[in-house]
């Protein structure tokens, strides 16, 4: 334990989630910033190789406290666990996280949903005010319902930033996991919980009536890391990762005189680059195109008489 605490010394410290479903996402953005490590069976610690960083793998719940109080420098966890921890902070009177986010990753979307049985009365929040709600998200279900209940006039004292059980009609209970099945078994009339496809939930006989919260990965810094240079350089290298795998580089040529119309096409992310060919009057346009809008885009550049359409794919890339 002693070697390992030292050999922590002068290096970044890197929240990753060590399972659940940001895991493997989180990973391969690893690989493609060139973060290289490996590690040992069972040990939530890994020393990077090729840079002073080590990697150490918490519940995705836990790091934006960990984050906050500065014990790591960064981490990557959903906005639904750093908006708990946020509720959690302003329910109990703490002082609010020190951390700050750097970059919407856009992977793991997913909603917090209010659930309740299809076969069911309840179509409306405001129906589950003064019943049994189930959730692990205990303080964004707390603040959610004391917003409906104020809105209902149920609960006059209840308050939008601080709300109590003994101020809640409505009686949150926390379950640690397999929320979804509360409904089946009696232990609540609602759920508040996580939903991706939402095939889970169909499975269980739910359906979602209002939206809590919607998630995605984030990076997250604590406001005093260590070492923010480095912080910001791998912040750099993850934004460049991110944008090459959401663009693609769109190359045509192009009579000069339809450059106008073709460019507010393929405007680019700031402008594109443009090249004079020998053949007069022609010119040669590279621009970076969002990848799920290209065959559209190829498309619509055809049809104004832009030739010799190339798509080629970004392996990498530094941009703002």
């Amino acid at each position: 334990m002693a070697d390992r605490s030292n050999s922590l010394e002068n290096r970044l410290l890197f929240a990753i989630p060590k399972k659940g479903r940001l895991q493997d996402a989180t990973l391969d953005l690893l690989r493609g910033s060139d973060i290289q490590f490996k590690r040992e069976h069972r040990l939530d610690i890994a020393l990077v190789q090729n840079l002073p960083i080590a990697l150490v793998f918490l519940p995705a719940a836990d790091i934006p406290t960990f984050v906050g109080q500065g014990k790591v420098d960064l981490g990557i966890t959903g906005r639904d666990q750093v908006a708990e921890r946020d509720h959690s902070t302003s329910s109990t009177g703490e002082h609010q996280l020190g951390w700050e986010e750097v970059l919407d990753l856009e992977f793991g979307s997913c909603k917090l949903q209010v659930q309740v049985p299809e076969n069911g009365d309840i179509r409306e929040v405001s129906q589950l005010v003064g019943k049994h709600v189930a959730t692990s998200f205990v303080h964004l279900a707390e603040a959610f319902f004391a917003d409906v209940e104020r809105k209902e006039g149920g609960n006059e004292d209840a308050t939008e930033s601080v709300p109590s059980e003994r101020q809640l009609r409505t009686q949150i209970t926390q379950l640690g996991g397999s929320v979804e099945t509360a409904c089946a078994l009696g232990v609540a009339d609602g759920i508040v919980d996580l939903v991706e496809s939402g095939e889970t939930m169909k499975a269980a006989g739910l359906m979602p009536i209002a939206t809590v919260l919607e998630s995605s990965a984030l990076l997250i810094k604590s406001k005093h890391s260590s070492n923010p240079d480095l912080v910001n350089l791998i912040a750099s290298r993850i934004r460049g990762v991110i944008t090459a795998q959401k663009y693609v580089l769109c190359q045509y040529n192009v009579h000069r005189s339809d450059l106008e119309t073709v460019t507010r096409i393929t405007p680019g992310k700031r402008a594109p680059t443009i090249n004079a060919l020998e053949t007069d009057g022609w010119v040669a346009v590279s621009s970076m195109v969002e990848k799920k809008k290209i065959a559209t885009v190829m498309d619509q550049l055809t049809t104004v008489g832009a030739q010799d359409i190339l798509v080629l794919p970004i392996s990498n890339s530094r941009t703002i």
